[in-house]
């Protein structure tokens, strides 16, 4: 493993959900010694329960863990940091700058890393950029964060605008996150999928329906999923059962009241494969919002490696799989959609036929090329 190849990479807490950055860097990490620092935060804290949970697993060096995500790469090493999370606050800048900087040089001097490649997903890390003697700065930019919930948004686009100004190289999830950024600085990198993983065949969930047609979603149940568009749905297929596997994250009221609704919780990533390849269809039911439109989630190919049949709303990451998803935007339709897909059975190869490229280790391979110009 060469020293020339060691990265510190800024991203989310590691094994908290298994993100594109980690499933790229997970496969980097066979050549190249990675310095992981977990996350500095997108937004002040507020004096909410959930973000007191959070400030207490940062202080008591606990972050929670998502399942296998949480195995690191031998040559991986986490940070956790000390650091205010305070986007706009030139005060809590100077502090990341110095506090921040210290312990990561710190960390980097123990491992032996000298003249690292930086790679942040985060704009938050700019406060950094010059700190820690990188020899090149990377940005992977996964989502809109002008628009992303849950983000301060006007004081991280600026210090996302601080980032391009200085990246090397800048890596975008998608088209319209890449239509941003300098042509001649900007890969386009859409995301991949565990190939291997979705498409062997696994045993089905225990808590999965045994009988009858069944209508799956997984990930966070947030403010950008259409909550109201899935209970009119489900209220006019009651015959359905609707299963959501993920955290709860918004208010579900709606869903939660419907006797042939199911909200299962989080599972763990490896687990996900025994849910959608014995689901009836698999739904992507996106608000239309500047953040959808900027999107690529990672489990439109995950569900397609599945080859199980997908109903979703329209979104722009939609497109290289036109003729392969039933897209539809009202209750009515919507219902339509399903129960067209629910006898597209037939078309399972071709939709893994249209992914099998898509591997994780296929985007780190073009990952690994780009970072070797730099």
């Amino acid at each position: 493993m060469s020293a020339a190849k060691d990265m510190v990479v800024f991203g989310e807490d590691w094994g908290r959900h298994p993100s594109s950055t980690q499933h790229l860097v997970r496969r980097l990490a066979a050549d190249r010694g990675i310095l992981w620092v977990n996350s500095i935060g997108l937004r002040r804290p507020r004096a909410t329960a959930r973000d007191a949970v959070r400030l207490g697993q940062k202080l008591l060096r606990t972050p929670t863990v998502a399942g296998s995500q949480a195995t690191r790469p031998p040559s991986l090493s986490i940070v956790r940091p000390m650091a205010v999370s305070w986007p706009g606050s030139a005060l809590a800048a100077t502090a990341n700058r110095h506090l921040l900087g210290r312990q990561v040089r710190r960390a980097l001097a123990v491992r032996g890393m000298t003249r690292p490649l930086l790679w942040t997903s985060l704009p938050t890390a700019a406060p950094l950029l010059g700190m820690l003697s990188e020899r090149a700065v990377v940005y992977y930019c996964g989502d809109d964060f002008g628009s992303l919930a849950g983000v301060d948004h006007e004081p991280v686009s600026a210090m996302e605008r601080v980032l391009v100004a200085r990246a090397d190289l800048i890596v975008a999830a998608s088209e319209r996150l890449a239509e941003k950024f300098p042509r001649d600085r900007t890969l386009l990198l859409p995301h991949g999928a565990d190939i291997d993983l979705f498409r062997h065949p696994a045993t089905p969930a225990a808590d999965l329906p045994r009988e009858g047609a069944t209508a799956g979603f997984y990930g966070s149940l947030s403010d950008w999923i259409d909550i109201e568009l899935m209970a009119a749905v489900a209220t006019r297929l009651p015959e359905w059962t609707f299963v959501f596997v993920g955290n709860v994250e918004t208010d579900v009221t709606p869903l939660a009241a419907l006797p042939n609704v199911r909200l299962l919780g989080r599972r763990d990533h490896a687990a996900l494969p025994s849910y959608v390849q014995h689901w009836t269809v698999s739904l992507l039911p996106f608000r239309d919002t500047a953040q959808i439109r900027a999107c690529n989630p990672l489990k439109l190919r995950e569900y397609l490696a599945a080859g199980t049949p997908v109903v979703a709303t329209p979104f722009p990451a939609l497109h290289p799989f036109r003729g392969l998803i039933e897209v539809a935007r009202t209750p009515a339709s919507f219902v339509s959609a399903m129960r067209r897909a629910a006898e597209d059975w037939q078309r399972n190869g071709q939709r893994f036929h249209a992914v099998r490229h898509d591997s994780w280790e296929e985007r780190a391979g073009e990952l690994d090329r780009a970072l070797e110009t730099l």
